[in-house]
């Protein structure tokens, strides 16, 4: 896919930011722990993980949902939804349209998910096995709903255009970018709530995930499990979150005097058609999707300086990522500095895209790169530049980046994101 801009198509600029993730409650929490290394990966303890079950590691997120929630949303909204709403309310306050004069007809939500709410689904189950059909609560078919985070964002913020929610695996995220910034180059938005929410954390995902093997078995060290790129790395890692972006056309940002973050220049998509759940070993879906994102933001591989990796340190994901980059912008030391924040908040699945593309964004904004943990040696097949140890300061004159992703059945999806100098306003609160 490749949607080159003409002269005439809007520009597609980020004005708000919000995210729940197991660094922390927010964008500025979360962002100063990515800049500092930490870890939001811990043993799952307490009912269910303690019954019938060997030690399994995931990523909580730091602060509960249901705090910042009010009593209704607490009773009928999924815990996928209720992070999702979480995050779209401070992406909101933040772009500066809380109280702000906006034509709701112009206003979508793309909010996407991979799994929807699996724990509503075995609840609703298990309540109709043990208790009976009339026991079964009345919500879990709302709750369960692929849509549903989608739905209630729209009920936040009076989205009138309409409601969409992309699902596509672990690139359901990105994706949820992409579905955005069309409807905003076709003239039919002003603003989009865009991204993705995810609460993975059930026994019988993690069995799922743990029987195909794709699971990290370092339980003995939470901390170091996940190792995207590193030699030793042996499986991913689980965790919950969501990440919410606002997006508008610029010429609706700049009249209303709003901060940009970034311009989202270029998308790029494309699919393996190879396996359900392997990546295509050379990553000829990857590189296809990147470089379609190139070249629909006008730019060449020699502009990007930082590429946010899929990283989920798997042996064959991260191979086949890493040859991708090889293709696409040259071995080691001839192509962007990499980093996989995953290293840190665990694996989201559909919400992944989205909380790494707003940390894409801040490393262009603040021009630092945040590390990737647990990196010691680099897999000798690999040759990419991981930024690992410290963040890395980039220069004035590096303000492109490509975000990366991909998902089981082969989904592919690369956005490029290009920094905007602008001053700041207060038409948003700024991160």
């Amino acid at each position: 896919m490749n949607t080159h801009q003409q002269d005439n198509t809007p520009k597609v600029v980020v004005t708000g930011l919000g995210e729940t993730t197991p660094l922390g409650g927010d964008v500025a929490d979360t962002w100063d722990a990515m800049l500092r290394g930490d870890s939001g990966i811990a043993l799952l303890d307490g009912e269910p993980w303690t019954k019938d079950m060997p030690p399994v590691l995931g990523g909580r997120v730091k602060v509960e949902p249901g705090l910042r929630l009010e009593h209704q949303q607490r009773r009928r909204l999924s815990r996928s939804a209720q992070l999702a709403v979480t995050a779209a309310a401070e992406a909101w306050a933040d772009a500066g349209l809380d109280g702000a004069a906006v034509v709701p007809h112009r206003v979508a939500v793309v909010v996407s998910t991979a799994l929807g709410d699996m724990t509503a689904i075995i609840d609703g189950w298990e309540a109709l096995k043990t208790r009976g059909w009339r026991r079964v609560p009345p919500m879990t078919v709302p709750m369960a709903m692929g849509n549903g985070s989608a739905a209630a964002v729209a009920l936040l913020v009076d989205a009138r255009l309409g409601v969409h929610a992309t699902v596509n695996a672990c690139s359901s995220g990105t994706q949820a970018l992409v579905t955005a910034a069309e409807l905003i180059r076709s003239g039919e938005a002003d603003v989009v709530v865009a991204g993705g929410a995810e609460a993975p954390l059930h026994p019988m995902v993690l069995s799922s995930f743990a029987a195909m093997r794709a699971l990290s078995q370092r339980t003995d060290d939470p901390a170091a499990a996940c190792r995207p790129y590193d030699a030793q790395r042996d499986g991913m890692v689980l965790g919950e979150g969501a990440g919410i972006l606002v997006l508008e056309s610029e010429r609706h940002a700049r009249e209303r005097g709003a901060r940009i973050y970034a311009e989202l220049a270029g998308v790029g998509i494309s699919s393996d058609a190879y396996h359900m759940v392997q990546p295509e070993p050379n990553g000829t879906g990857s590189v296809a999707a990147i470089r379609a994102s190139l070249k629909d933001a006008g730019v060449t591989p020699a502009d990007v300086t930082h590429f946010n990796a899929n990283g989920t340190a798997t042996l064959p994901g991260d191979a086949a990522e890493a040859r991708a980059v090889r293709t696409v912008f040259g071995d080691a030391g001839q192509g962007p500095v990499l980093t996989a924040n995953k290293s840190m908040t665990g694996h989201s699945l559909g919400a992944a895209g989205a909380v790494e593309s707003i940390t894409t964004i801040l490393a262009l904004h603040h021009g630092l790169v945040p590390p990737t943990r647990n990196f010691t040696h680099l897999d000798d097949d690999l040759s990419v530049d991981v930024v690992h140890g410290a963040p890395l300061k980039l220069g004035d004159d590096q303000v492109v980046a490509v975000k990366n992703s991909a998902g089981f059945g082969g989904h592919n999806v690369a956005l490029t994101f290009r920094g905007v100098s602008t001053p700041e306003s207060p038409a948003g609160t700024g991160i």
